[in-house]
């Protein structure tokens, strides 16, 4: 299909991820304080979106602390710039298995696996505008670890999701979540004019190579909105790649650590290269009352 170029582009900055790049680099945040200032940082710096997980404040670990996504939440509503906030609801959906020969039981070490009501309670307690929904079960990089996104869990979060006006994001890993998301959709479960995140070269996703970029921009529906990011190296050429396709960018520190080689990002760097990235394209990045608009969402105030 020909190309038709956005020209009217926002920016989601994924700020700190839940992968173990927590002592890889001084910039990735891990206390609720660091996580929002980071995210403060790169809103001032052209983000419309940012993408929270959190983490244990020592250790770095990913968490699913409630008051952690409670402050990480109140101090970015309280800031002095306006900014969509995107929660992952991806946590608790993971499996560890003991090894090939001996599967089960499962490994206790890694394996955190909950019910949809537990993975949806702290959106559910801070609203915020939008939250992702992985929208599959996939082999990770790691042996024996599947993250499970089975289609009856994926139909009670999403479900959940919609009833509390919080809008999910379709994490799509590889095409056939986008064929899963089009179910949803016809089953009355989502809202038809879907938000989509497509993950590139996720290992063992869809590889970051052009061909299969265009096969999943080509099974995105015209009615969609979708955004795309690419892991490490590749992430600024994802961010021409997904505008030229007629798409938004992510970039982050939860993809990617480096700004040139041998020089680690911070997360406003990688906004502020992206919006020039995208400006030098003749493109516009827009804020976060534009996005609201595009994508009808519900801001909430900070608590009184």
């Amino acid at each position: 299909m020909p190309l038709t170029m956005n020209k009217e582009v926002f920016i989601t900055c994924a700020v700190t991820g839940s992968g173990g790049t927590q002592d890889r680099s001084p910039h990735v945040p891990r206390s609720p304080k660091q996580i929002a200032d980071s995210a403060i940082a790169a809103a001032k710096a052209g983000a419309a979106v940012v993408h929270c997980h959190v983490r244990d404040p020592e250790t770095g670990a990913p968490s699913r602390k409630l008051e952690y996504y409670r402050e990480v939440t109140d101090r970015i509503r309280d800031a002095d710039v306006d900014v969509v906030l995107n929660l992952t609801a991806g946590m608790g959906g993971d499996m560890v298995f003991g090894g090939a020969n001996n599967p089960l039981p499962l490994s206790e070490a890694g394996t955190d696996m909950i019910g949809a009501e537990e993975r949806v309670a702290h959106v559910a307690e801070c609203l915020p505008e939008i939250c992702t929904l992985d929208c599959g079960t996939m082999n990770f990089a790691e042996a024996d670890y599947v993250m499970t996104n089975t289609p009856g869990m994926l139909q009670a979060m999403g479900k959940m999701m919609t009833d509390l006006g919080v809008k999910p994001e379709i994490e799509a890993f590889d095409t056939g979540h986008l064929w899963y998301a089009k179910q949803l959709v016809a089953d009355g479960i989502l809202e038809p004019d879907v938000l989509v995140q497509l993950c590139m070269g996720v290992p063992w996703g869809a590889p970051d190579d052009l061909n299969t970029f265009m096969a999943m921009v080509n099974n995105v529906p015209p009615e969609w909105t979708f955004s795309a990011f690419a892991l490490g190296r590749n992430q600024m050429a994802y961010v021409a790649a997904a505008v030229l396709a007629g798409g938004n960018v992510r970039v982050g520190l939860e993809d990617n650590l480096w700004l040139d080689k041998g020089v680690l990002a911070t997360n406003e760097q990688l906004v502020t290269r992206a919006k020039c990235i995208i400006e030098g394209m003749g493109a516009r990045v827009i804020g976060p009352a534009e996005v609201r608009e595009k994508l009808r969402l519900t801001k909430r105030a900070p608590r009184g």
